[in-house]
């Protein structure tokens, strides 16, 4: 056994699939600041991959739902956010190849690089075996949490959910400001706050797009919002 699949073999532990050619998943692992011969281009496969496994699962999981319903329960699964979550709970970040200036600044812990990586991963799967075994890697890492899913709850996004909540009370609707916003062109990160106003909620939510940023304000500001109501408390 060579260095690299040593290096690899508890990731492909966690993969559950093990590389014929390891320098694939190398390459997928490896960051445009560390070489020329990067994962940009795997990504690129491993989002076609991703996207069409996600959505083929949900469409067996949930036959009632329209096509509107099961996009917007893709979209939540298969934005950075998520993918950076999986990639956390696969230490992805320890087995990243990063130039020394992304080294320096965290970058094996930055959720727009780990979401690229693990795309790339999806990638290289499907060029060591082929595209089977690659949408049965991406269905075991995502099979607890397409199982997980209330389609009552989840069919709409956050901030749909969150001003129907409203408008169904006749209370105001939600403003978000931008707390922070950070990183190059290209890799930035936001920090958005959800405002209430008068019902003295505020939550905050982070991404790597205001608009997903915004999303998960306002789902912290729903958890808020539902645990006043449960306590009896009225709007003011």
């Amino acid at each position: 056994m060579n260095q690299v699949e040593t290096r690899f073999r508890r990731l492909s532990q966690a993969l559950d699939y093990a590389f014929q050619k390891p320098d694939l998943l190398r390459q997928a692992l490896t960051h445009r600041s560390y070489a020329a011969s990067n994962n940009e281009r795997f990504e690129f496969i491993g989002d076609s991959i991703l996207n069409y496994t996600v959505a083929r699962m949900l469409f067996d999981q949930f036959p009632r739902l329209s096509e509107g319903e099961l996009s917007r329960l893709r979209a939540n699964l298969v934005n950075q956010n998520t993918l950076a979550e999986i990639a956390h709970e696969l230490k992805l970040g320890e087995y990243l190849y990063l130039g020394e200036g992304e080294l320096k600044s965290g970058g094996f812990n930055r959720p727009s690089i780990l979401a690229d990586a693990l795309e790339a991963t999806f990638a290289a799967v499907s060029f060591d075996a082929d595209f089977q075994r690659a949408e049965q890697v991406v269905r075991r890492l995502y099979a607890g949490r397409v199982a997980a899913i209330d389609p009552t709850k989840h069919a709409k996004d956050a901030k749909t959910r969150l001003q129907e909540a409203l408008q169904a009370r006749k209370w105001p609707l939600p403003k978000y400001r931008i707390q922070t916003q950070s990183g190059e062109a290209h890799e930035q990160w936001f920090k958005v706050v959800c405002d209430l106003g008068e019902l003295m909620i505020e939550s905050s939510g982070e991404g790597g797009s205001r608009r997903a940023a915004e999303q998960q304000a306002a789902e912290a500001a729903l958890l808020l919002l539902e645990q006043k109501l449960a306590t009896g408390k009225k709007h003011p």
